[in-house]
């Protein structure tokens, strides 16, 4: 997740305050009794699997493990009220970009090229300027806007849902700032069970970005991905691993030492492994193309691509498709004897 060296920034500024405040020593001495039992547990976990005789692949026992979560799950709604409250204390600070989502503003650097470059390799036609024309987008979790808005600009027709009605009013006043963003952004208040009956099958791409480690129940949540997406339509993914490095960097120190994401945000328990993503998103239908690490440096504020999935990553899925529909590839070939926006696109 975190590099060294690089050079100042807001993140920068924010660990030199978080290192100066008298409560990150206890803070650390306090979270790293957690480490403690949450590394024996795993080591505990660990152990007991080496040591049984049984017969049985890791690819059977995490099959039979997402079964059985299925089986006895009584959640039906992917939206968990508790993370709701996280989130309602800081839905005015979004376009703050040295506050608490300012990991979010510099990680467009790298999610926003990615989406649009896999788009493109999938087809060979676009535009230049609005390389995204004619593909509709759905922005499942969209908060502030952040994602929504560097879509919108390279010509994409984007749909931003919350289940906040504070976040998406400081989205809507944000957009509101540039009138080409006004028609090919609109937000709505909404959870995605909840607009699943009136747009099956209406998007050409959704994108989840930070937001799996959030959901209630994610066995819901990929199924109404499924739903609400054309057939051989894309989703991405961006989300955190469940390893003791994202434990160790996602929690204490982002949260309870240097304080570059509020303490509380996130919990390890609902971190996800890619392995265990990608075999939700085959059960549904899904075919994954590809999974890369990201890295994050708190130093510098940016992030960059790595191999390893331990603590960051994003994934690429493709949905299914029948013979006849169309695709993100599609949407754009479409489009190609349309004349450009006047508007320019986001420079990556």
């Amino acid at each position: 997740m975190w590099g060294g060296g690089g050079g100042g920034g807001g993140a920068a500024r924010a660990l030199t305050r978080a290192l100066g405040r008298r409560r990150a020593e206890a803070a650390l001495l306090g979270a790293a009794g957690g480490l403690r039992g949450t590394l024996q547990n795993y080591n505990w976990k660990i152990q007991l699997k080496s040591s049984s005789t049984l017969p049985v692949s890791r690819t059977e026992i995490k099959s039979s493990m997402l079964t059985m979560k299925r089986l006895f799950s009584t959640s039906h709604s992917s939206v968990d009220s508790k993370e709701m409250r996280k989130f309602q204390l800081l839905a005015h600070k979004w376009w703050d970009e040295e506050g608490e989502y300012s990991a979010l503003h510099s990680m467009n650097d790298i999610r926003v090229p990615f989406i649009r470059d896999t788009l493109l390799n999938m087809s060979s036609n676009y535009h230049l300027g609005t390389p995204l024309s004619g593909v509709k987008i759905l922005d499942v979790g969209c908060g502030g806007g952040l994602l929504s808005e560097p879509l919108g600009r390279l010509g994409a027709s984007v749909t931003g849902i919350d289940p906040l009605e504070d976040n998406i009013r400081t989205a809507d006043q944000h957009k509101s700032f540039d009138p080409v963003l006004a028609k090919r952004i609109q937000y709505k208040s909404s959870s995605l069970e909840e607009i699943v009956e009136e747009c099956m099958e209406t998007f050409d791409v959704i994108v989840a970005s930070e937001v799996v480690e959030h959901v209630a129940d994610l066995e819901v949540f990929i199924k109404c991905c499924s739903q609400v997406l054309k057939p051989e339509g894309s989703l991405f993914i961006t989300t955190i691993s469940k390893t003791q490095l994202s434990y160790v960097l996602g929690i204490v120190v982002a949260e309870k030492i240097i304080g570059i994401v509020p303490e509380g945000t996130h919990e390890w328990e609902k971190f996800v492994p890619p392995e265990e993503l990608e075999c939700i998103l085959e059960s549904n239908g899904f075919t994954v193309k590809s999974v890369n690490g990201m890295l994050y440096n708190p130093l510098s504020g940016s992030w960059s691509w790595m191999e390893s999935t331990s603590v960051n990553y994003a994934m690429h899925a493709v949905k299914s498709g029948a013979r006849g529909q169309s695709s993100p590839g599609d949407a754009l070939s479409e489009t190609e004897g349309e004349q450009p926006s006047a508007a320019a696109g986001t420079t990556m």
